[in-house]
């Protein structure tokens, strides 16, 4: 049973900042603050202070808050300890599999370089939610800026392994224009095309297109189906290894 709330705060372009907050102990936190003031605005209007931040890697658009937050609130600021040195303020280094009390539950860290060497995605087992910073999208994944291909098919494999109850809470507005090229790949994926009906309808209406999740992302995200059979064959490697076939894809996928 959840026992988080979750609220999805909308900055920049098509940002999103994750504000965790645990009713019971009071613990209050934020994932990729690209900005302070959207975030100390709302914790104002409800009364909350914050704990923690969460960053999942290091770019401007997901620390940009960070010190501001920190020198307002003292809350503590959680990353990789391979990336300190690119983490404003962090005080709490992290490394693949490392847990972090939050409240009363806990934030499981899985490394996921591709988007950048550094990168962390957060499980929270309990409450069945995964904060995926840049590396895994609703409909589709990150730029690699930093890791290769074969580390980022690693990467979203080890995502796609978890519960696919899982609720996927990523970083950025991107659905709409993942939906596009994920119908170009797999034109006849019923379940796809429903999403990207909804998806549509969702964006008409202003709503945020999050949080999907990881069974629905499985069946439609073609970024996790490089190793299956309609993917490949659009591509024309159907005795490809799934790591080709996606560093393909991400390569369409660049100048899409």
């Amino acid at each position: 049973m959840p026992r988080l709330d979750i609220d999805l705060i909308p900055v920049l372009r098509d940002n999103y900042i994750h504000l965790l907050r645990d009713p019971d102990t009071g613990a209050t936190a934020v994932v990729d603050p690209a900005q302070a003031e959207p975030v100390e605005a709302l914790l104002a209007r409800r009364g909350w202070t914050l704990t923690h931040i969460f960053n999942t890697h290091h770019h401007d658009d997901h620390t940009g808050g960070n010190l501001r937050l920190k020198a307002a609130t003292g809350c503590r600021i959680v990353g990789a300890g391979a990336d300190a040195h690119r983490l404003p303020g962090l005080d709490i280094p992290l490394e693949d599999g490392d847990a972090v009390v939050f409240g009363g539950t806990t934030l499981r860290a899985i490394a996921t370089p591709g988007h950048t060497l550094g990168h962390l995605c957060y499980w929270l087992a309990e409450d069945q939610a995964l904060f995926s910073g840049d590396t895994l999208f609703s409909l589709g994944c990150g730029r690699l800026f930093e890791g290769s291909a074969a580390q980022m098919w690693d990467s979203l494999s080890r995502l796609a392994a978890l519960p696919g109850a899982t609720r996927l809470y990523c970083a950025h507005e991107y659905t709409q224009s993942n939906a596009a090229f994920a119908r170009g790949i797999e034109p006849g994926n019923a379940a796809l095309a429903e999403r990207c009906a909804e998806v549509e309808a969702a964006r008409a209406a202003g709503l945020p297109t999050l949080p999907s999740t990881l069974a629905r992302e499985t069946a439609t995200n073609p970024f996790l189906r490089a190793d299956h059979p309609e993917v490949r064959r659009a591509l024309g490697m159907a005795e490809a290894p799934a790591a080709e076939v996606f560093a393909a894809l991400r390569r369409r996928k660049d100048v899409f």
